[in-house]
C-alpha cells in the first residue's frame, strides 16, 4: 500500500490531539469549538438536508449503480 507522508502527518497530529483528552470525543469536540471561535473567523454551519421519502427506504445505494 502507498504511504502518504501528508496522511501520516495528519494521523500523527490527530492522534496527539485526541490523546491530550484520554480520546473522549466529548472533549475534542468542545477543544475544537472552542478553537474556532478563538480563531476570528466565520464558520458556516448548513442545515441537515431532509431525507427524500423514496431513497430512505431503498437502503444505501452503491457508488455508481444507475437506477433504471
Amino acid at each position: 500500500m502507498f504511504d502518504d507522508p501528508i496522511v501520516e502527518n495528519i494521523r500523527r497530529v490527530r492522534h496527539a490531539h485526541a490523546s491530550r483528552f484520554d480520546n473522549d470525543l466529548s472533549a475534542i469536540v468542545a477543544d475544537l469549538r472552542q478553537a474556532e471561535r478563538e480563531s476570528g473567523r466565520n464558520y458556516v454551519n448548513y442545515p441537515p438536508r431532509p431525507i427524500e421519502e423514496q431513497a430512505a427506504q431503498a437502503g444505501p445505494q452503491r457508488p455508481g449503480s444507475a437506477e433504471c
